[in-house]
This record gives C-alpha cells, structure tokens and sequence, in this order.
C-alpha cells in the first residue's frame, strides 16, 4: 500500500490542481536564495551551527590537546545524546509560553532567545573550567550547552517550516546550512586560530614531540570559548529584528489532560495516522541516514592530533576550505532537489557520505601529508552537504505544521540518537584496532541506508518531483 500524499491540511504545500506547475528556470531557483525567509535562515543557522562544534568536534580537539585518551573522549560524545532525546521536551516548546517573554516576541521567538542566552552563559562555564583539573565542570557546561543548543533547534526547525511551503524547503534547507556551516567555521578554525593566538609561547610542532598535555594552555582557550558565546550575539539580534511566523490557530484545550493529550499524544498519532505501517520504514531511515558520517566524526579531530597537524593547519583546511565545500554541496543539493526531487538526491548524498569515510583510511597511510587532507577534506565536506541539504528537505515535507516542532524535533533526534550512541564507543574502538580500520567499518555502516532509501523511494516519494 503506498503511503498518501500529504494533504493541504496538514502541511503548507498548496493544493493541487489538474494542470502540474512548470519547473522552474534556473533563474527562479537561484533567486530563492535572495528572499526574506532565506536570510533569515541565513542568520539564524549561524546561530544554531555555533554550540555544536563547541561541544563536539573542537571540544575533543581541545580534549585530545589537554592529554585526555581517545576511549574517555569518546565517551565524552555522549554529551551530543541531549540532541537525541530533544524530542521528549519539543512539544513543552511547541506549545508552553515563556511568562511575559512569549506575549513580547511570539512562541517561537521567545524559546529562540531562552535557548541562545543559556548557551552563551554556558559556553563561558567551559571557558573558565580547565578540563586536566576540572573535568567534570566541563561536561556538566557542555550538557548545559548542548540542551539549550537541542532546545534552539526546536524552535528553529519550527519556525523555518512554518515560514514557507514545502517548495521552498530545499531553499531554505541550503540558506539555513550555509549559516550553520559559517558558524562551523567560526566555531572550528576560528576559536582554533585563536586559541593559537593566544598561546603565550609558540606551540610544539606535534603531540609525539611531548607527554600528553604538554601542549595545553588553558588561557588561550579560555579565549578562544569566551569569544564564541559572545559570537551567539548574532542569533540574538536576528531573533529581536526577526518577524514571528503566522501563528497557527490551536484547539483551546478544556483541562490539563487534554492539553497534555494534544502536546504530547496527538503529534505522534499524526504521524502514525498519515503514513501507518510505512512509518517503521520512514523512522528507520531517519535514524541511520547520518551514521556513518556522526559515528566517524566523533574521531575526526583526534585523529588531526595524533597525525601532527597543528591548530592552524586544521583550522585552514579542514574549518575553512572544508566548510566551504559543504557549503557548495548544500546549495548544489538544494537546488538538485528542486529539479530532480528529493529521494533522488537523498541516495545521492548516501552513496557519496560512505565512500568519502574511505578517504580517511587512505589518508591514515599517508602521515602528516597536508595536500592529501585538502583533497580528503574537499570529497568529504561536498557529500556532506549534498546529503544534508536533501535530508533537511525529506524531513521538512514529513512535518505537519500543526505540530511542527514536536514532529521535526521526534525526526531529527532520531536521527541522531543511534549515530551519537554507537560513536561513544568510537575511541575504545580506534585504540582496539587502528584509524584505517575504524574508517573503513564507518563507511560499511553506510550500506543499509541505500537499500532504505531505495524502499522510502518506492512507498513514499516526497519533494516537487519524485
């Protein structure tokens, strides 16, 4: 049984008629780009792209510097599990005002600029904490951050899929990774630059030149951190000037229990209702799309360290150059998904994300070889952006607007949820084995997908063209 469109009711994609729209000119695609809704997705994925790296990728970087062991890094990753699990306070942000801020800013604004003020506060308690002594201090402001981080995004998805249709979700998809992966920029070559900056004396040249920690200057990185939660300064004053989206007319629930039925129960019966037992294939998918490159990543920076790439090589090649080609696949995935349509370049991006993890396994053999990282980096960021651009676009043709950021928040940490677990175990694996292995057993987890993806295509096509 094939699943049924999604209906005009539930999402905003306008009614059909009997004559199908023209495909649009290249011309129309690009000027997508251009429109209100687009910058703001701009400026707003700037601010949901800060957090991640902070208590992820550059954090196990700086984690790695202050002579922490891969396995203990690896289980720090689990701090990323809050993005899991945000599903389970989403519909507190979908329907619970903030006292005195939501009649200021609007329901989604108001938890926008909650969220933003935590992660700013928390990203100074991970300035000031030294992670050789105060360890524990550390992970308890990373959790904090990465919360009020997953809380941000639930806002955020919320408010982009109830600021246009479902035609223009690719677009803003591609905007809203272009500020995000900015921010990864800031976040990853540029708290590493200055942190570099910062150091007192020039840093040694490698980890294998000294004892673990020899390297760590808890200053700079001080830093480095208080400069990126006064960066988060640039979601804040986008949320204030931003305009709130049409506020979608809800049922006045009669009692406690009814409000909490509709909340809590009703955006997943939703779901369940409108894609019955297909849902089991849509959830599976959605939960292992991402795994091979989230499992791989936890050992990314770690692996930068022990083959003796410095802060600023790292920052230049694989926080600059390489964010910028993500940037340039989001776009090309954006806009591939407009014409050939979404499951279409979803396989694409698949296909690409796995054989790029193979890269890394060729690149362990090579040594501190900077050439061979720009060329791994370069394959690597571009099928990451190809791949997140369609899936951002899958997920939001998925989403009721009525239970917006409940259903996109359920979604999104699935995505998350398998692909975080398993990479805690990333550390004890690498130290286990090796770096080739490890990389070569991420691009394998990749496998199943396509055989989903080639199930989702056939049962529930989504996008403008399937």
């Amino acid at each position: 049984m094939s699943v049924p469109p999604i209906s005009p009711q539930t999402t905003t994609q306008p009614a059909s008629t009997d004559t199908p729209p023209a495909r649009p000119t290249w011309g129309d695609t690009l000027r997508v780009y251009l429109e209100p809704a687009s910058l703001r997705m701009f400026a707003l994925g700037f601010s949901a792209g800060l957090p991640l790296l902070l208590v992820l990728g550059t954090l196990s970087f700086r984690l790695r510097e202050a002579g922490l062991d891969r396995t203990t890094i690896g289980y720090l990753s689990w701090v990323g599990l809050a993005y899991g699990f945000k599903w389970c306070w989403a519909p507190l942000v979908d329907r619970l005002p903030i006292p005195l801020l939501t009649r200021w800013l609007g329901r989604r604004r108001s938890w926008l600029l909650l969220s933003q003020a935590l992660i700013m506060v928390s990203l100074a308690g991970m300035a000031l904490a030294d992670p050789r002594t105060e360890l524990q201090l550390v992970v308890w402001c990373a959790l904090a951050v990465a919360f009020a981080s997953a809380t941000q995004d639930i806002a955020l998805d919320a408010f982009r899929i109830e600021s246009a249709d479902v035609q223009h979700q690719g677009a803003l998809a591609a905007t809203y990774q272009t500020g995000y992966r900015l921010a990864m920029i800031w976040a990853g070559a540029g708290v590493l630059w200055i942190a570099a900056r910062a150091e007192l004396a020039p840093a040694l040249p490698a980890l294998g030149s000294a004892a673990p920690g020899a390297l760590y200057q808890q200053a700079a990185w001080t830093t480095a951190y208080l400069v990126m939660a006064a960066s988060m300064l640039v979601g804040v004053l986008t949320v204030l000037f931003s305009r709130e989206p049409a506020r979608l007319a809800l049922p006045p629930a009669k009692n406690a229990a009814d409000w909490l039925r509709g909340a809590l129960i009703e955006p997943f019966a939703d779901f369940l209702r409108r894609y019955g037992r297909q849902a089991l294939l849509i959830l599976a998918l959605i939960g292992v799309y991402r795994i091979s490159d989230v499992v791989m990543g936890i050992m990314a920076n770690p692996f930068y360290v022990d083959m003796g790439y410095t802060k600023d090589e790292v920052a230049a090649v694989t926080k600059v150059f390489g964010v910028i080609m993500t940037l340039v696949g989001a776009f090309v995935g954006g806009a591939l998904s407009l014409r050939l349509g979404v499951m279409r370049v979803l396989m694409l991006g698949a296909i690409l994300s796995a054989a790029s993890n193979l890269l890394f396994a060729w690149l362990a053999g090579h040594g501190h070889d900077v050439t061979a990282l720009v060329f791994v980096i370069s394959a690597d960021n571009l099928s990451a952006g190809v791949a997140s651009a369609a899936f951002i676009a899958y997920l939001s043709g998925l989403t009721n607007v009525q239970y917006s950021a409940t259903q996109y928040a359920l979604f999104s940490s699935m995505m998350l949820l398998a692909p975080k677990w398993l990479a805690g175990y990333s550390g004890a694996f690498v130290d286990a084995y090796d770096y080739p292995t490890f990389f070569i057993a991420t691009a394998c987890l990749g496998v199943p997908v396509l055989l989903l993806i080639w199930l989702a295509a056939r049962l529930a096509p989504v996008g403008p063209k399937a």
